[in-house]
């Protein structure tokens, strides 16, 4: 009798429930992984624990709300769900406190596709691209956590939620941002983290607000390229430079946190101070060489070698080369250290004063020619000069390729010294007496004289006589009748006799007459006294190396 009375008030209980609806229920024991619960069925229903967001405190007895999805099923046990009965509850309330735009704290339950589950309450939709600023390579860190979220859209009717964590923190760094700007002020040091690197420099995170490290305010010492210096996600302190408001731009300085090395620069490397460094760049004009971190000094290529012409500086070092120097001079506000490698050694020229005193007959080989002189080297390393003005007394040598070649073994005397500029003058025609000092001891006027032909001119001929002094015959003196062309009458190599008509030594010309060579002694007199009275134009003639020179053979 008590058996049928207990199934008539099960019956009775069951046919008052209904799927799709919220029930009460008792939990009347948890198990692992499942808790129990009597909501009056003809048997308790299934409970999943994980819909228990604190688990620890399940009890029995403890009473809850459940949704009541189906009276029986094939075991007939009533399917039961809590976390739905809450979720609609939850959605309930939600419709009432929750609007489009407002700020709801979430716990991120999981991944879904294209974003992640999070519950306030409910279940809500968390796009990964509103998950963080950044983008996120692993989103299984953020499941379990608890963070606020703003939420952007709502649709009642699917009871659907799309929340946005990636809004509030750009509001959030806008906001920091402001105040930054509003705050910060040059000489400032601030810390960041590097958010990226390029070949210019690289972009420093202020806590929202980036600043750029620009690559020559990362080291006082030599940086081709920042991932010398700093690597992405590093932390470091830096100094605010300049901060540009209408811009937003706000440019930071690494090296301006350390001291610089140049202000104590004249007390650790005084002039004449030996030094080591190490050849960091070559350029046409000298070699770089680090002394430190921010401190380069230059050996200009003429500060190398005292005897050595060297042509470019990588022909006697190479980068990375360590190297001994002097310093040699120091602009502190440029900058700049003049080193020297050549004062390491004695320099020769201190001596070549006394070893090649004035007057010194020496023996060189020619290195090299210019058009204003040929070089002849001394001895390794001291060279002496030539002047196309010291090959000849008697003639304007134009092209020093007639008198030298490379190669040749040349005397020379050592006309002049100059120990500071490294110059020796010499001259070959000093070799020799001038022969215009005393020309009329050997020349004089009516005197007959032999020579050879050695250049023909429009004007007339030159022939080489004793000594090595030149005469000229203009073309009015080879011959009585005109002579349209010297060419037709003369040749080069030729021997002629003549007589001179005129010796000039303040012009270094001696003028001579074919034609007269048959001259009585008056007939002579009246040519000469013509060639006194300037008879021949002046533009026709001057001195004979002038003439020479405007010559064509």
């Amino acid at each position: 009798m008590q058996h049928l009375m207990e199934e008539l008030l099960s019956g009775s209980a069951l046919a008052q429930l209904e799927e799709g609806q919220i029930v009460r229920g008792t939990i009347t024991e948890v198990r692992q992984g499942e808790v129990m619960v009597n909501i009056g069925a003809k048997s308790d229903g299934k409970v999943r624990l994980s819909e228990f967001e604190d688990q620890s405190e399940v009890q029995p007895g403890q009473e809850i709300d459940v949704f009541l999805a189906r009276l029986e099923d094939q075991n007939g046990s009533p399917v039961l769900c809590y976390d739905r009965a809450r979720q609609q509850k939850n959605w309930e309330r939600l419709s009432n406190s929750v609007e489009e735009g407002s700020i709801v704290t979430g716990r991120v339950k999981g991944k879904t596709r294209g974003g992640l589950v999070v519950s306030i309450g409910v279940d809500a939709f968390l796009p990964s691209s509103q998950l963080d600023i950044k983008p996120v390579k692993n989103v299984d860190e953020y499941i379990g956590r608890t963070f606020e979220f703003k939420v952007v859209k709502i649709n009642y009717e699917r009871r659907n939620i799309v929340l946005s964590r990636r809004e509030l923190l750009e509001e959030d760094r806008w906001r920091k941002s402001r105040q930054i700007f509003e705050n910060l002020k040059p000489g400032d040091i601030v810390s960041g983290f590097v958010k990226n690197i390029t070949d210019y420099g690289a972009f420093v995170d202020l806590d929202g607000v980036d600043g750029l490290l620009h690559v020559t305010d990362m080291s006082w010492g030599r940086v081709t390229h920042p991932n010398q210096v700093l690597r992405a996600g590093e932390e470091l302190s830096v100094m605010v430079l300049d901060i540009d408001r209408e811009k937003e731009r706000i440019s930071l300085g690494l090296k301006q946190t350390m001291p610089n090395p140049w202000d104590s620069i004249e007390q650790r490397y005084p002039i004449g101070a030996c030094v080591k460094g190490k050849v960091v760049n070559l350029v046409p004009y000298g070699a770089f060489v680090e002394l430190e971190d921010g401190v380069e000094g230059l050996v200009h290529v003429t500060e190398i070698s005292w005897t050595r012409k060297i042509a470019k500086p990588s022909d006697v070092l190479k980068i990375g080369q360590e190297v001994e120097a002097v310093v040699i001079g120091i602009q502190k506000d440029e900058q700049k250290i003049a080193l020297g490698l050549r004062q390491l050694e004695e320099n020769p020229w201190d001596k070549i004063a006394h070893k090649y005193p004035v007057g010194t007959i020496v023996h060189g080989k020619v290195q090299s020619m210019t058009n204003y002189g040929a070089f002849l080297e001394l001895e390794p390393g001291v060279n002496g000069m030539v002047h196309v003005s010291d090959v000849s007394w008697n003639r304007k040598i134009k092209n020093l390729e007639d008198s030298f070649k490379v190669g040749d073994d040349v005397e020379a005397v050592v006309l002049s010294v100059d120990q500071d500029g490294h110059r020796i003058s010499l001259g070959v025609k000093q070799l020799a007496d001038n022969p215009w000092l005393h020309i009329h001891e050997t020349f004089h006027v009516g005197d007959r004289v032999t020579g050879k032909v050695v250049k023909i001119t429009s004007f007339g001929a030159f022939v080489e006589l004793a000594k090595g002094v030149d005469g000229i015959i203009h073309a009015s003196q080879i011959q009585d009748e005109h002579v349209d062309k010297v060419r037709d009458v003369l040749s080069v190599g030729q021997e002629v006799t003549a007589r001179i008509i005129k010796v000039d030594p303040s012009n270094e010309r001696i003028s001579l007459s074919i034609k007269a060579l048959d001259y009585d002694e008056s007939e002579l007199q009246k040519e000469v006294d013509s060639m006194q009275d300037g008879a021949t134009s002046s533009s026709e003639f001057g001195t004979i190396g002038y003439l020479f020179d405007r010559a064509s053979s």
